[in-house]
């Protein structure tokens, strides 16, 4: 009886010189991602999930018949478990009733062969969602960015921070959502923010209020694509970027390096994703999708995904949910500055600080002090404050953390004098703070 032809390649992954060579890809691996662990135990736990990864891109890419390829890119430390437990997200939460939708019916002509809405300028470059099921807020923020680029010809990054600290309504920030709801809050907040003036933070934070009246960017409406229509969602990429959602928890998924991405996948959506063209090669159909898994991740953050499979639902379901929003009015006239912030009656801070109360007397602030942060913490020592996500002050090694001590501090900050509107109220202030 012949032997297999892998059998020297698993007596070679047994061999003590395999596990040398494997310890030095994986130093090679962390320094090339910046990886560093707490302890040395932590540290041998990944090396063996890095292990069995490797082990999987290794048969995968050994198989002759596969049209794409797989590496070690970021999340190669991870198990899968981990990996579909913080990078998926789309959720149909507390569904609302869609019977006023509007549903793509098809555009007149044809359309081209091949679409690149990156080569027209409409595409935003590549964000990382981190650890946050937040994946809805990114795929809807990439297709407003891709109308708004068509209609007014401006590219402007957009805010999922916002979506994800304000859209409350149906979507639940990074426990998931849905693009649709995204879209209508959106619509009902008469715009969005951008990414500079509200950027994203990978969690969930209370929605900063005063941010929603900087509506730069707005949509008037949002198309439904049929489900199972290929040839529809082919039309409606012809048109613009489109919101879909996909099945993103297959192993391959995770660790997909480049080539056209045939599965096998399920059809149960779990993430979303934005289409921003499609194209051929070698006479295989496929569709160019952005993921919001960081640049490193695939083909720079893309992935080609089969297209025209046989099936109504394609690949990992990407015809199964698929939407986009719509625009034709122009965009709101730039927002005033934001004004003072508002301590009481009498005193103020400048516009993006925060008012910390110094003196208070039976209930009442007598005294402010301003924090130059927004929406920050003011600590009790009446002297310093700190960021609103490094919430914890600790007036013995002088910093800001996000939890206990043991997590990453950074410096407080220094408060400053409060204005007073009335200067004849000043000394009396001053005298109450003494």
């Amino acid at each position: 009886m012949a032997s297999s032809p892998l059998l020297p390649l698993l007596l070679f992954l047994l061999s003590p010189l395999s596990s040398a060579l494997y310890s030095d890809l994986f130093e090679s691996w962390c320094r090339e991602f910046n990886k560093s662990y707490a302890s040395e135990e932590e540290k041998l736990a990944r090396f063996r999930i890095f292990e069995n990864n490797l082990a999987f891109v290794n048969r995968h890419n050994s198989a002759r018949n596969s049209s794409y390829d797989l590496g070690l890119n970021a999340f190669a430390d991870l198990t899968h478990h981990e990996f579909r437990a913080a990078r998926l997200g789309l959720s149909f939460g507390f569904a609302e009733p869609f019977g006023d939708r509007t549903v793509f019916r098809g555009s007149v002509g044809g359309v081209p062969d091949s679409v690149d809405w990156r080569d027209s300028g409409a595409v935003t470059q590549v964000k990382d969602q981190g650890s946050c099921g937040a994946c809805w807020a990114f795929s809807a923020t990439g297709a407003i960015e891709g109308i708004n680029k068509i209609v007014t010809g401006s590219l402007v990054s957009l805010s999922e921070q916002e979506l994800c600290d304000c859209d409350r309504t149906y979507n639940n920030g990074c426990s998931g959502g849905l693009m649709d709801y995204a879209f209508k809050w959106v619509i009902q907040n008469h715009g969005i923010d951008t990414e500079d003036d509200y950027p994203y933070k990978t969690g969930e934070r209370s929605c900063l209020k005063n941010k929603l009246n900087r509506r730069v960017v707005s949509i008037d409406g949002y198309t439904d694509v049929p489900a199972n229509n290929e040839d529809l969602l082919l039309q409606a990429v012809a048109k613009q970027p489109v919101s879909v959602g996909i099945c993103g928890s297959e192993r391959a998924f995770q660790l997909y390096s480049k080539g056209i991405f045939s599965g096998p996948c399920s059809t149960s959506l779990d993430h979303a994703v934005l289409i921003v063209g499609y194209g051929s090669e070698n006479g295989v159909d496929y569709w160019i999708v952005k993921n919001s898994w960081g640049a490193r991740w695939g083909i720079n953050g893309y992935m080609h995904m089969l297209r025209n499979t046989g099936s109504s639902q394609g690949m990992c379901g990407i015809n199964m949910l698929a939407s986009f929003p719509t625009k034709t009015s122009p965009n709101p006239p730039p927002s005033p500055g934001p004004g003072p912030t508002k301590c009481s009656v009498l005193t103020y801070c400048p516009a993006g600080n925060t008012c910390c109360c110094t003196w208070r007397f039976l209930g009442l602030c007598l005294s402010w002090s301003c924090c130059e942060l927004e929406s920050a913490v003011c600590c009790k020592d009446r002297h310093y404050c700190c960021p609103y996500d490094y919430p914890v002050c600790d007036s013995s090694s002088k910093q800001c953390f996000k939890g206990g001590k043991n997590s990453t501090g950074v410096d407080r900050f220094k408060r400053k004098s409060s204005f007073v509107k009335f200067e004849g109220w000043k000394p009396l202030l001053e005298a109450f703070a003494a």
